[in-house]
């Protein structure tokens, strides 16, 4: 006798005869003899009296066939077997529907999901094949009932559900000196420690792209400037030892002697051993410089993921005092502002620019003139973005100006905003560690099913439980994905697992990682609180006091039972302001085809990315500053700010020390500024002009804006989803007459 089904996607749910009677009984009417009740309950009875007391789905369709061949009504029979044969159909059309739209290279929200992924290559193709048939699988066995129905009924997003079965982990921090001193394997080859400046570039390199392979997130270098500058000593003292041998005289007095800076000089006038150091200057700078260019071109060059993309790359720096840091971060920013192939800006890798007082801020600061240069590049080339130290949230007690190594206690990102600092279970650092996953909620839909409800406290009483409710679910999916990412072999990511993460040399080949990934993260993200407050309350935060205190209210709440989870769980869980770009327009279409088009919430074809102000409401850049600024030490698993300012930004850097301002009084903890810069697709060419429709240099009308989504430069919008063309559409510059006087005279 029949008791359990097992179902398609692996649920095993009681047995149910009423399914088995439906399925005939339709059969039945589509025949001329119609139904026959008698035969119907007798081949029903016979099933479920003989079957076995555990079948499957197909095992009891099976068993209905053989009993309606063997009855007097073989019409029956012929119209349940094609019926069947039908939902096998469609069943599978909708996989071979995607399959062909990527194979005709269409461009809709699959094959653009990701805008700095080319889904039109072989290899990429490949990815999207997989990613799409992966996605399933995950749903049906790696899911529990209650986080699957989350995700089916757009309340929660999964990200990077295509990677859950590979067990990997979203991104890290490289502790780029274990590479450089004592070398790493890569695949079939063991790499040497690095000895010149050109050979910590390559590394860097390297150790960036091969952990892209073993990783689903970004990676990212949380002191560019302190890992690099032992190798510009060392090639400095490499280029003494050549005038040794050249001149035949010894330079050894000059090996450490403490330089002020490197700078390129004219040897005219000096003599003897002042000649010969400068000229090892000069000849340290051009290799110096060399080894930046071709480390930002080979970070836009060299693909992974099955040759399908270039490495989601971030490197932080600002705060090397040295002369040799301060080389790195000079000559770096110049091969950034020189760009790279015909002059075309890069887009990786992200560059951020770690701001902090007293030592890069103020104009005593001794990298002051540094900080002045990194405004210059971003206001050419949109890079560096800033990350402000003096925030509140990103201090430690453990950080002093004389400590060599003083980076480990300074807080690092990735490009796109994910913040990794706190941590339960050892150092306070950014340094070897990163997200482990994350998972975003849908708060916009949780405020739209609460809008029946007439009396505005009782309406947003039910949101916050709901919200409740799905924040409990989102930490338990989370801790979920971590029992089974913790089950994986340290041998499954040969760099990751040996030389990157922290506590990761103390592995064995056939060691679990579950020892040493608690000391990552797990994000709980959230999208569209504009439209969420608009759809309690009417107004959006940026354009009602009202409305910015209840939104406040709401990621009060979620940190507050995030670090609730913390203790529960036992894993260092954090708020995440939701990087979204397919996720975007994804949840949007799915809550305007149920709930129709809603004024201020589904009128648009995405929801506003976490709690930014929307990208249509003309506001000033301090108003929206002032805004956004609250949130960001609330949502310490990463944040951003932009200001979008119109026209040419080239030769004004002070419109971005201008923002660095603005964050630094509002105490705002990462941001950065978008502006005009037209692109050629045909030769690279750029520039700023309004409405560029000819390229001046080649002639072609190819002409694309470069622009930045979710925190990356893309460049070309061609690759962007259709979600993210219409709020790119709609967005709208902050600033109309320069930003000199954001701040009153006597807040200055």
């Amino acid at each position: 006798m029949i008791q359990t089904v097992v179902k398609r996607d692996g649920r095993i749910v009681g047995f149910n005869e009423q399914k088995i009677m439906a399925a005939i009984r339709k059969a039945m009417l589509h025949t001329d003899k119609g139904e026959d009740e008698r035969l119907l309950y007798q081949i029903t009875d016979r099933i479920a009296q003989r079957g076995d007391s555990q079948m499957t789905v197909e095992q009891i369709q099976d068993s209905v066939e053989v009993e309606l061949m063997k009855s007097s009504r073989k019409d029956v029979a012929q119209k349940y077997i094609a019926y069947r044969h039908q939902r096998n159909v469609a069943r599978k059309a909708k996989t071979r529907d995607v399959f062909l739209d990527i194979v005709n290279i269409k461009n809709n929200d699959v094959t653009r999901e990701n805008a700095n992924m080319n889904a039109d290559t072989p290899a990429g193709m490949m990815m999207k094949f997989a990613s799409e048939t992966t996605k399933p699988f995950v749903d049906d066995y790696l899911l529990s009932p209650e986080s699957r129905e989350a995700v089916e009924h757009n309340y929660l997003h999964i990200h990077d559900k295509d990677y859950y079965p590979t067990k990997s982990l979203t991104c890290c921090q490289h502790p780029l000196d274990n590479i450089l001193t004592c070398g790493f394997v890569a695949g079939h080859g063991a790499s040497r420690p690095a000895k010149r400046i050109e050979t910590a570039s390559v590394l860097a390199c390297i150790s960036l792209e091969c952990a892209q392979n073993e990783m689903h997130g970004g990676q990212a270098i949380p002191a560019f400037d302190f890992y690099l500058a032992p190798y510009v000593r060392q090639s400095y003292i490499e280029e003494l030892k050549n005038l040794e041998e050249l001149n035949g005289e010894s330079y050894k007095d000059l090996y450490e002697e403490p330089l002020m800076d490197y700078l390129k000089k004219p040897l005219d006038g000096l003599t003897g051993k002042a000649r010969a150091q400068q000229h090892a200057v000069n000849k340290t700078v051009s290799r110096v410089h060399q080894a930046m260019e071709a480390f930002i071109h080979n970070m836009n060059t060299i693909h992974s993921r099955g040759g399908n993309q270039v490495v989601f790359s971030s490197i932080n720096y600002g705060t090397d005092t040295s002369a040799e840091g301060r080389c790195i971060m000079r000559e770096l920013l110049l091969s950034t502002y020189d760009g790279v192939g015909g002059g075309e800006t890069a887009i990786f890798p992200i560059q951020i620019w770690k701001k902090k007082r007293g030592v890069n801020y103020l104009p005593e600061d001794r990298n002051f003139d540094l900080y002045q240069l990194a405004c210059k590049v971003t206001a050419r080339r949109f890079f560096p973005n800033f990350l402000n130290l003096d925030a509140t949230f990103n201090q430690t007690d453990e950080w002093r100006a004389d400590d060599p190594k003083r980076y480990i206690h300074e807080v690092a990102t990735m490009g796109c905003r994910t913040r990794v600092f706190e941590n339960r279970f050892g150092p306070k650092t950014s340094v070897g560690r990163g997200n482990l996953s994350f998972s975003t909620i849908n708060i916009v839909r949780l405020a739209i099913e609460c809008m029946n409800v007439e009396d505005k406290d009782a309406r947003i009483a039910k949101f916050m439980a709901k919200l409740d409710e799905q924040l409990e679910i989102a930490a338990k999916q989370l801790d979920e994905r971590f029992q089974f990412q913790k089950t994986a072999f340290a041998k499954q990511f040969p760099l990751l697992m040996k030389s990157l993460w922290i506590g990761a040399e103390k592995l064995g080949p056939t060691d679990t990682i579950e020892p040493v990934i608690n000391q990552g993260t797990l994000g709980i993200g959230f999208i569209g609180l504009a439209e969420c407050l608009v759809a309690l309350i009417g107004k959006h935060h940026g354009e009602s006091e009202e409305a910015q205190e209840l939104g406040l209210k709401i990621v009060t709440y979620m940190r507050d039972r995030v670090s609730g989870f913390c203790d529960q769980y036992h894993h260092n869980y954090s708020v995440l302001a939701t990087p979204a770009e397919g996720l975007s327009g994804k949840f949007t279409k799915k809550d305007r085809k149920e709930f129709g088009e809603i004024k201020g919430v589904t009128d648009h074809n995405y929801y506003t990315n976490s709690n930014h102000v929307p990208v249509y409401y003309k506001c000033s850049a301090r108003h929206k500053a002032e805004v956004e600024a609250p949130y960001h030490d609330l949502t310490r698993g990463g944040h951003i700010f932009y200001v979008e300012i119109d026209g040419d930004a080239t030769h004004n850097p002070q419109v971005i020390m201008s923002v660095v301002d603005m964050m630094d009084r509002l105490n705002m903890g990462y941001g950065s500024v978008n502006h005009n810069r037209n692109r050629c697709m045909d030769c690279g060419f750029e520039n700023a002009a309004d409405n560029l429709t000819e390229c001046p240099k080649c002639g072609s009308k190819r002409i694309d804006k470069l622009q930045r989504i979710t925190g990356y430069l893309v460049g070309t919008t061609d690759r962007w989803n259709y979600g993210k063309l219409c709020e790119l559409h709609d967005r709208v510059t902050h600033v109309d007459h320069g930003m000199q006087d954001l701040f009153p005279a006597d807040e200055a």
